[in-house]
This record gives C-alpha cells, structure tokens and sequence, in this order.
C-alpha cells in the first residue's frame, strides 16, 4: 500500500532541539505531504495553515530509528506477534522503519513468500517496512536472479540454526559471497564448538542429577564460537569482495576484525544489538532464558567493548534482533526455551539510558540508528532529517525522575519485556512515519500506514 500523500496533514513541530548529522540545533519544522519541507530557526508564515502543530519544548528532535533486525512472525504463530502488533510496539519505541527477518514461519526463501510478506506490510504495518531474503543450501539460482533492489538484503546463517536455513557447506558458502546481488547479512556461530559445549555440560549437569541453567548460555555458545565463525566470513567476503554485514557482535575478540571510522567506504560492516549492549552475563541470575538469545550475552567487559566500539566506529549500526517468544516458552528448561527477546517498544529507551549513564553520545546514537543504517542499506531519501527526505522522526523527552518500564502497558503481542525492571529517564513523545502521527504522549495514533522502504542499488 503506498500513502495517499495528497490526505497526509500539515505538520509543524516548533522549539525542537535537533540532532542530525553531527549537529545540534534548535529548529522548527514544517512537514507536508509526507516530506520534511521545511527546517529553520523559526517558521512563520509557512506554518499558519498547519493541521497539527506541535510545540516541542525543547525536546529532542531525532531522525526515526531504522532497525536492521526484526523477527515480526507471521502467520503460524499468532501468540507470538504479527507486523500489525509489532510494528506498534517499534514505533512506540521510536523505530519508524524496520527490516524483518526471513528466518519466521514460514522462511522467506522464495520469491513468493517475500510478496506475500511486503503484501501483509502494506496493509497492516504502521512503520516503514523491508524485507531480508534467506539462504538455503538449495535456493542460490534464486538469489542470483533477484534484483538487488526488491530485497533489504540476503541473510545467512554460517551455523547455529536449524532446518532449511544452516548454510555450513563450503562450496555454497563460497558461491554465495560470489553472486549476492544485496548486503550479505550473516549469523556467525560455529556449530561444531556449540555442539560440543553442549555436550559437555550435559554430561556435567547429567552426573548431578540436575539441568544445565540458563547461565551457561554463554559459555555454551562461547566467544570461540563466535570468532571462528565471524573470522571465517570476514576472509570470505574480502576474497569475493563481497558486501558483508556481519550482525549481533556479542564479543570483545571480534572486534578485531573491523576496522574503525566512519562506514560509508566500508565493505564489511559490523551491528551491535540492544542486549548486548545493556546486560551482561551477570544478568542470567534474575532473568534466566528471558534474555537467552543468540549469540548469547557475554561479560561486562564484552559489554564494554562493544560500547567501546560503537564510539570509534568498528561498530557501524545498532539494531534490537526483536524475537517475539512467548512467556509460557520462555519458561520451559534452557535446552527447549527458544533463544530471542522482544524489544522494539523500548529501544530508543534504552539507547538513551546509555547517554545519561555517559556510555554513548547522542549524535553516535542517531548515526548508529538512522544515518548508517540508511547508507549501508541504500535506503532512498530516509535516515536524516534534510529537506526534502521522508518526515521519519521522533520527539523524546527527559523525566527529572526515571520511570520504570513495567509502569506503562506492553505492546509486543507476547505481553512481556526483560526490562521490565529497569527505570529510563527517557520517553518517546512522538514518533511521525512518512509524515503521519503514529505514536503521540503515550498513544498510538491511526490510521498509520507504513510505507515500503526503497532501495537504491
């Protein structure tokens, strides 16, 4: 479905302060047709018809974040969530545009599937939505004769998945780096290592008449596994050229392999995601298989690593991997509670949390959310706040005194968030996709339809 622009209102925000492109700046802001139209230190005349005007306050004006990794499953599991569910939550969080993930039910491994996916967006997605493609061992003819534009990229699990969609054969891992048309995104575990820490603490755990605990997560799926995966598709793409976006760093040793500075020559490329850059492996006490995900959260100096690395640039995107699973699922042994947590709803939130704490500044935020990710995907006329661009953006706000997450409802359709102890000191007033309100204090507001986001390859 592609918005009506000519019903879209006239939108003026006033007394923002905007952080865009390294700068910050007060700024009004006049929004017709869908499109910023005009940004300057005061809007008169040009704003006296607006429809819906919007005093800021002095509160952030941010570019929508863009989330490169999103698991919204559809249909087949219907406790689990929807686009039409999760996308509410994403833009309650500030997510404006997110790209979902093939690996749902069923996998987008075909053409067909993905026009059904975009199909089920147009008519039910409040955000601006994309789309990965899977790989399998038996669909490369499929990928090679994709045009590059119709997908947000081909993602590809190098092991550490089940069913169709582990690729661990050599020669097709080779012909793929070779032939993918779009950003190579890939999940690095290496299976074998895996298969044998698992093993291991089986038979430990087997001889104690007890079950492995959730806090064996990480060293189960452990920093070698990551590594020898990750090292291994980093020679690949720079044998091949390939485009490669290596996704969820969950450890300090692989940042060695990504180079620093800014990503727009880069290419390879790395993403850092929302739980690993707030819990550490600490965290299991409390909270068990809430936050078992895959790769597994590591230690705090892992941890600071990544933030570390988000700072100096060998970190390029920021994403949330938003996993849906049901409470009732999560409550099962470790072994049986699928890995993957739901985040969307706080991710900005959360990100902010990090920027009062002195752990991330807030243009490195934005770069990370919006800027980047827009570059490295090639998405058109997105991830900045220009004249011009698409009117994707979010307005949040400072509490003098942190709220809890718990106080306010959840929206993810699985009714639950790990976060749910934690206080932020920050909200998302606002939140405007393609030039329609879609979350404003503390409401959704519809009708919102998302827009397909377009890529230019």
């Amino acid at each position: 479905m592609t918005t009506q622009t000519a019903a879209l209102p006239v939108i003026l925000i006033r007394n923002a302060m905007m952080v865009n492109e390294g700068q910050i700046r007060a700024v009004d802001m006049l929004i017709r047709q869908g499109r910023i139209a005009c940004i300057a230190s005061h809007i008169d005349h040009l704003g006296q018809h607006a429809d819906i005007q919007i005093d800021a306050e002095g509160r952030w004006l941010l570019p929508g974040m863009i989330d490169d990794q999103v698991h919204f499953r559809e249909p087949g599991m219907p406790d689990k969530g929807s686009i039409a569910s999760e996308s509410r939550a994403a833009v309650a969080g500030g997510i404006t545009s997110f790209m979902d993930m093939p690996n749902t039910m069923p996998p987008t491994l075909n053409v067909d599937e993905l026009e059904r996916k975009k199909a089920l967006a147009a008519r039910n997605s409040v955000a601006n939505y994309g789309f990965h493609f899977g790989v399998s061992h038996h669909n490369l003819d499929t990928i090679a004769a994709l045009d590059p534009n119709s997908v947000a990229g081909i993602k590809v699990f190098m092991g550490a998945s089940t069913g169709q969609m582990l690729v661990d054969d050599p020669v097709v891992l080779e012909r793929l780096f070779r032939i993918a048309p779009a950003p190579l995104l890939a999940h690095c575990e290496h299976t074998p290592t895996i298969e044998h820490q698992q093993a291991r603490f089986r038979e430990h755990y087997e001889r104690q008449h007890s079950e492995v605990p959730p806090d064996c997560h990480p060293l189960i799926r452990n920093a070698d596994a990551c590594y020898l995966s990750s090292s291994f598709a980093v020679e690949l793409a720079r044998r091949h050229n390939t485009r490669l976006h290596v996704l969820h760093i969950s450890t300090a040793r692989e940042l060695s392999l990504f180079d620093a500075g800014s990503a727009t020559d880069k290419r390879i490329t790395a993403e850092a995601c929302l739980a690993h850059l707030y819990f550490c492996d600490e965290d299991y006490a409390r909270l068990g298989n809430l936050i078992k995900c895959n790769p597994a959260i590591k230690t705090a100096a892992d941890r600071q690593a990544l933030q570390e690395a988000v700072a100096d640039g060998r970190i390029d995107v920021i994403g949330s991997d938003h996993a849906p699973h049901t409470r009732r699922e999560k409550s099962r042994n470790y072994f049986e509670a699928p890995s993957g947590l739901p985040l969307v709803q706080h991710a900005l939130p959360l990100l902010m949390q990090l920027y009062e704490t002195g752990k991330m500044d807030l243009c490195t935020i934005v770069e990370k959310t919006s800027h980047r990710v827009a570059d490295l995907f090639s998405i058109k006329d997105r991830g900045y706040l220009r004249e011009g661009y698409w009117a994707d953006l979010v307005l949040l706000e400072r509490q003098q005194l942190a709220q809890s997450v718990h106080s306010s409802p959840v929206l993810y359709r699985c009714g639950w968030s790990a976060l749910q102890q934690e206080s932020f000191h920050y909200r998302v007033n606002t939140t405007i996709v393609s030039g329609q309100l879609a979350w404003h204090q503390g409401q959704l507001q519809e009708p919102c339809h998302g827009q397909a986001l377009a890529f230019s390859r």
